[in-house]
């Protein structure tokens, strides 16, 4: 194997590797799970086969031409003589009753050109474009809620670890309470009972430690499965701070009447329209142009000739047992139950934008009011340890004031990804891109 060709598969080999390794920012990580998630994929696959309906569509304004060629040998009067006059081998001393053994090679060439269906052609070229108009607003709608899933997983692995510092601190900060509690203690200074107690508290933190450490881990193994890599081991580094974050900005409009799922549905009722056009179009006649050309040679009478034919037809079906009125009355349907549907969904994408909105402008509020609380809370506790260290407070009160800053800093961590996420869904519901581009 050649230099070359050895360091390029070993990139290829050591390209997940390497994706895992680097430092992971929005940006990259969307790009990663648009190209790489099994939901886009399928939604891209979906695109590609609506758009292919359109192209089997648009070949009603295009001729079909056949090519066909066959050998037969026979002794049948009926086919024997047929070939006999194709072949220009006619003589009277025939015997029509008893003609032998005739071969044939015929080859025909054929040309077919619709010229009117009763607009089934153009409805049904209609319904497919519409429906690939569908399919793309849904591959646009994919990629969307997997972006907005992209982003909240990150968060997740942000605000799990983040609650794992701040239980780390906490579990520092217990320490040392329970060493000086300790010495108090074998000073005579301090009841065994209140020792236990800030004992139990170290322990109670401790487990939430564990249980906040195992927490990260599995929000950083959805992070891989959202951006459709295979899970491994190795840690999930983020990008911090992350400017695809900063870029996030309140929407100034309420308006989603660009929302895909609500245009791909408008699309969809289009495409339906068009289907009711089709079924109109058989009670309507079908027009089509022909020509042919045809070849035909045989061995045994040592002639050949050729014809050809063209000309037009004409079908119009007079009645067909109430199909094309069935075929009216379902389609008439579908538009009907698209209706409701589009009325159903521009109804429940109002209420989800009205619950983004709030749920942003709780989280705002929650992060600005857990801000200050953990100001309130940081500064209360550093004054708790300095008079329990003076022995002027009791452990229970120490206690109380560790717990109230471990809790006002998570509330905080809890609250900072909230007011993130919340401004993401919010995009979301309005049809925006969830992350705005760089």
């Amino acid at each position: 194997m050649k230099p070359s060709q050895t360091q390029f598969l070993a990139a290829f080999l050591l390209w997940p590797a390497t994706l895992l390794a680097e430092a992971w920012t929005l940006d990259r990580a969307v790009a990663t799970a648009l190209d790489r998630n099994p939901d886009a994929r399928a939604a891209r696959a979906r695109l590609d086969g609506a758009q292919a309906l359109v192209d089997q569509a648009q070949s009603a304004w295009l001729p079909q031409v056949m090519l066909s060629g066959r050998y037969t040998n026979t002794n049948s009067p009926m086919m024997a003589f047929g070939a006999i006059l194709n072949q220009r081998a006619f003589n009277f001393g025939l015997d029509f009753n008893r003609p032998g053994h005739v071969d044939n090679l015929n080859a025909t060439a054929t040309v077919a050109y619709n010229l009117y269906s009763g607009g089934r052609a153009t409805a049904g070229r209609t319904a497919a474009q519409a429906g690939a108009a569908a399919a793309d607003l849904d591959l646009r709608s994919a990629h969307h809620r997997l972006v907005a899933e992209v982003v909240r997983a990150a968060l997740n692995v942000r605000k799990a670890r983040e609650a794992v510092v701040v239980l780390e601190s906490g579990v520092r900060a217990y320490e040392a309470a329970v060493g000086v509690a300790r010495a108090r203690f074998e000073a005579g200074q301090v009841l065994r009972a209140d020792l236990l107690s800030l004992e139990v508290q170290l322990a109670q933190t401790r487990e939430q430690l564990s249980s906040a450490r195992h927490g990260a881990q599995l929000a950083a193994r959805a992070f891989q499965f959202f951006l459709g890599l295979e899970p491994t081991e190795s840690s999930v580094e983020l990008s911090d701070p992350d400017p695809a974050l900063a870029r996030l900005d309140l929407p100034a409009s309420r308006d989603f009447s660009q929302r895909p799922e609500l245009l791909g549905l408008q699309a969809r009722l289009r495409a339906a329209e068009a289907l009711v056009a089709a079924a109109r179009g058989g009670n309507r006649p079908t027009v089509n142009a022909f020509a042919s050309y045809q070849y035909d040679h045989g061995w045994r009478t040592a002639r050949h000739g050729d014809s050809w034919l063209a000309g037009l037809s004409l079908d119009l079906n007079v009645f067909d047992g109430g199909q094309t009125a069935g075929k009216l009355r379902q389609t008439h349907a579908d538009v009907s139950q698209l209706k409701e549907m589009l009325r159903k969904a521009t109804l429940g994408i109002g209420l989800e934008v009205e619950q983004a909105r709030l749920a942003h402008a709780d989280a705002t509020e929650r992060l600005t009011v857990s801000a200050g609380a953990v100001e309130q809370a940081a500064e209360s506790a550093a004054l708790s340890r300095a008079r329990f260290e003076k022995e002027a407070l009791l452990i229970a009160d120490l206690i109380g004031a560790e717990s109230r800053l471990l809790e006002a800093r998570l509330r905080r961590t809890i609250a900072a990804a909230d007011e993130r996420l919340a401004l993401v869904d919010l995009r979301r519901a309005l049809g925006l891109t969830p992350l705005p581009p760089s």
